[in-house]
C-alpha cells in the first residue's frame, strides 16, 4: 500500500510541475502535421491549475480544478508534512498558509469586537480522519466524519471552533470577509476556507 501511495504522490508532483511549465508554441509548416510541441502545449494548457487570489489581504495562491492547493496536492489529503503547513498564531493548530493567515486576521477582528473564538480542530492527518469515522461515523450515513482522504481538514482548509452563541452570530455575520464559510449542515462548529 505504501508503494501505491508513493506512486500517487509522485504522479501528483509531476502533474503540478507540468501545470507550471510554459511550452512555446511552434507553428507547423503549411500542410505539415501538427507539431508535437503544439500538441503538448495544448495538453498542458488543458490541465493547468485554476488560479485564484483571496480578497482578504491580497494573498496569492493557486488551486487546482478540484479546489486543492497546488502547493499541497503532491502530498495527498491528510498526508501533508507538518512543515508544509503554517501555525495559526499561538493556538497550536496548523493550516494551509493562506487559510492560516486569513484565520489569524479573523481571530484578531473577533477579539477587537470582544468576541472569543476557540479552535478545537484544524489539519487532520489521514489516520486521524479514519479515527474520526470510527468514533463518529460517516457523515453520509448520519455521522460526523468525512470519508477519509476527502476531508477539508486533510488539506488544512477547515477549522472546528468552540463558539458560544455570540461568537456563532459573529462568525455568521463576519467570517465570509476572511474567506471562511459554514458549509456543513449539522456542524455549526465547522468552518471551511473557501476564498472567492
Amino acid at each position: 500500500m505504501d508503494g501505491i501511495l508513493a506512486i500517487s504522490q509522485r504522479m501528483a508532483q509531476i502533474e503540478v510541475t507540468l501545470g507550471s511549465i510554459s511550452v512555446p508554441r511552434v507553428q507547423p509548416a503549411a500542410g505539415a502535421a501538427t507539431a508535437f510541441s503544439e500538441v503538448l502545449a495544448r495538453a498542458v494548457a488543458d490541465t493547468a491549475p485554476t488560479v485564484a487570489s483571496t480578497s482578504t489581504g491580497g494573498v496569492s495562491f493557486e488551486l487546482n480544478s478540484d479546489g486543492v492547493p497546488v502547493d499541497l496536492a503532491a502530498y495527498g489529503n491528510g498526508r501533508i508534512p507538518r512543515d508544509a503547513l503554517e501555525p495559526v498564531g499561538e493556538t497550536g493548530h496548523r493550516l494551509w498558509a493562506p487559510a492560516a493567515q486569513s484565520f489569524e486576521k479573523l481571530l484578531s477582528a473577533a477579539a477587537a469586537d470582544g468576541v472569543s473564538i476557540g479552535v478545537t480542530d484544524s489539519y487532520r492527518s489521514y489516520d486521524v480522519q479514519v479515527d474520526v469515522v470510527r468514533r463518529k461515523g460517516l457523515y453520509s450515513e448520519g455521522g460526523l466524519g468525512a470519508k477519509p482522504g476527502t476531508s477539508q481538514h486533510g488539506w488544512g482548509m477547515a477549522v472546528d471552533l468552540d463558539l458560544d452563541p455570540s461568537a456563532q452570530a459573529w462568525m455568521r455575520a463576519n467570517a465570509a470577509r476572511f474567506g471562511f464559510v459554514e458549509d456543513t449542515p449539522r456542524e455549526p462548529w465547522h468552518w471551511a476556507f473557501q476564498p472567492s
